[in-house]
């Protein structure tokens, strides 16, 4: 969990902004404190102040990108007149990312690639926030499939949908980004209409 009162100045919010975009583009192993401190114009002693270790600044960044994400789930789910419509407007800010000229892949999965030790906090933040992003789906996923008479998977379904998302994140740096958000737009409509449909043939829309 974050700290419950991190100490907020001009200097840690630059702090801030000048590791996400370093650590986002270019891998948080690659950056190191002296050019974190250089690129956001502070000394180290107010660095230490804000963050007593680099892997502090990460945990810090990790839960920026978080509150970012769940902002934009709220967003969805507030915007949206029903369950399934709020589930396309999560797949529609997520094919959106894709497009981005920025867009380097998922934050969270290239941190857990660069931490892969499961005790490492870095690699159980990378956690907490997908076992968040997968019981927000669920939630939904509930309410989508609440007349299924023939009993509905939302828990699968909801890991559906973050596979689905992984693998549009992780193909989108390599193919053609537009193809790639369409194909998830895609898959999450068939996991809404067509996947779990009581009686249906299960099968993905062409």
């Amino acid at each position: 969990m974050p700290p419950t009162d991190p100490i907020r100045s001009e200097a840690r919010e630059r702090l801030l902004a000048t590791a996400g975009r370093l650590f986002y583009g270019e891998g948080i192993r690659a950056v190191g404190v002296d050019r974190l401190v250089s690129e956001a114009r502070v000394t180290r002693a107010t660095f230490y102040r804000h963050f007593p270790s680099k892997d502090d600044l990460v945990l810090a960044y990790l839960r920026g990108a978080d509150a970012q994400v769940r902002e934009r789930v709220r967003a969805a789910v507030e915007n949206a007149p029903a369950p399934a419509d709020a589930l396309r407007g999560i797949a529609t800010s997520i094919g959106e990312d894709l497009a981005r000229p920025e867009f380097r892949g998922c934050a969270f999965l290239r941190a857990a690639a660069e931490f892969p030790d499961p005790d490492d906090p870095v690699h159980r933040e990378v956690g907490a926030h997908r076992s968040w992003f997968v019981g927000a789906l669920r939630d939904l996923f509930v309410e989508v499939y609440r007349d299924d008479d023939e009993g509905p998977r939302p828990e699968r379904a909801a890991r559906h949908f973050l596979m689905l998302r992984d693998g549009a994140m992780s193909a989108a740096s390599i193919d053609d980004a537009g193809d790639i958000g369409e194909t998830f737009r895609r898959g999450v409509e068939g996991l809404i209409t067509v996947v779990h449909v009581p009686g249906s043939r299960p099968h993905l829309p062409v």
